[in-house]
């Protein structure tokens, strides 16, 4: 072609190649997920809850599974001592309201407990507050929260599929298994409010239905600690609460031997299974 000269002919391959290498970002409509991805929250959560959402909603976008909170407690804390067998604690205020060491003098047992945590920020979590911290068991109590729905809305499928993906690290890296009950509520207090409105008894005892059938499934150990607390009305026994869902003092003293004999379970199975691993090689 007359006038064409080699450096239009390079320029010309040379945009063509680009319009290969960078595609044209494509216009929000042809994205497959929808571009609609406001959330519309009208629950008015409270003069107390209200506040602490707000608050807490600008940090959970930074990480969602608020893995800083145990960033330096983590990296201060030594490797387990030869023959030491560690167990990590992990769940919401629950677990963070419970004195290990008062419950289990001289027990090496860590809390890894973040008030108003679901299962979701746990999976995202384990590795850093569990399995970097090389513990033979841990002992899982979750889901109370995402019941709630309190941070997001989650069926009861959503919080089943959380406590596998959490079975599934721990089996993954060796670390035994315990699963907690799910606590009964009540709303026999003042300061109870509508605890049992927002996390629905008949629910918490179908969640467990599926754990503990979970459990016996996988060869977890279950911690039943809804039978240690329950009343005859199938909500947690006044003495044992003050607000209709943290335990009080006594009401630790009920979880922990519970949870003691669990443990136990769950370390021997480990044990035995790591024994028949040996004598297979």
């Amino acid at each position: 072609m007359e006038g064409v000269t080699m450096k239009d002919t390079l320029s010309a391959l040379l945009a063509l190649s680009l319009s290969f290498a960078c595609p044209v970002l494509a216009a929000p409509h042809q994205y497959q997920s929808s571009p609609d991805r406001r959330v519309v929250v009208d629950q008015d959560w409270g003069p107390w809850l209200g506040p602490f959402r707000a608050k807490l909603i600008p940090s959970l976008m930074q990480d969602f599974g608020e893995r800083y909170l145990y960033q330096s407690a983590n990296a201060a804390l030594p490797p387990p001592r030869v023959g030491e067998r560690r167990v990590v604690f992990l769940g919401d205020s629950i677990t963070d309201r419970w004195d290990l060491a008062a419950s289990f003098p001289g027990r090496p047992y860590v809390n890894r407990g973040v008030g108003s945590q679901v299962t979701a920020q746990m999976v995202l979590r384990f590795h850093q507050d569990v399995v970097a911290l090389q513990p033979a068991a841990v002992v899982i109590l979750a889901g109370v929260n995402d019941v709630q729905g309190f941070l997001q809305h989650e069926s009861a499928v959503q919080i089943e599929s959380n406590w596998e993906t959490l079975a599934d690290l721990a089996d993954q890296h060796h670390i035994a298994v315990v699963f907690g009950a799910l606590l009964p509520v009540d709303n026999y207090t003042d300061a109870a409010g509508d605890v049992v409105k927002k996390r629905d008894p008949a629910e918490l005892r179908r969640l467990n239905t599926w754990l503990r059938a979970f459990c016996a499934r996988r060869h977890y150990a279950y911690a039943d600690y809804y039978a240690a607390l329950v009343d005859p009305h199938g909500l947690m026994t006044a003495r044992y609460t003050a607000d209709g869902i943290h335990p009080l003092e006594q009401g630790y003293a009920r979880m922990a031997p519970v949870a003691a004999k669990a443990i136990a379970e769950a370390l021997s199975r480990r044990s035995h299974n790591t024994l028949e691993g040996n004598n297979d090689e």
